[in-house]
């Protein structure tokens, strides 16, 4: 299996995983700094539920990084954001990066 390399993962985010919800919003747990590559374009992507909608950036980070969708990242520009989903990407002994893909609102 081939790794997304380290000297990739420029950027740090910020994760607070998302842990449900309450009569008062969303639960999240502790902030987590994560090692990723940001990339601020907008594109349209599918939901965990199917639809489609607008995400405004992408971070791909390394492949044991886990990353509820609805959990809130903190990007390097200091923007906060909400998780889409998160997509492993496994090359299947192929020799391209496995990672993980991170789709922000």
């Amino acid at each position: 299996m081939s790794r997304i390399p380290g000297w990739l993962l420029r950027h740090r985010i910020t994760v607070e995983p998302y842990r449900g919800a309450s009569s008062t919003g969303h639960i999240y747990g502790s902030p987590q700094e994560v090692r990723a590559f940001v990339d601020e374009q907008t594109r349209t992507v599918r939901s965990p539920g199917g639809e489609e909608v607008t995400s405004s950036s992408t971070a791909y980070a390394a492949p044991e990084t886990t990353v509820p969708s609805l959990s809130r990242v903190t990007l390097p520009s200091g923007r906060t954001t909400t998780v889409i989903a998160a997509l492993k990407r496994d090359g299947g002994g192929l020799s391209t990066p496995d990672h993980v893909e991170i789709q922000l609102e």
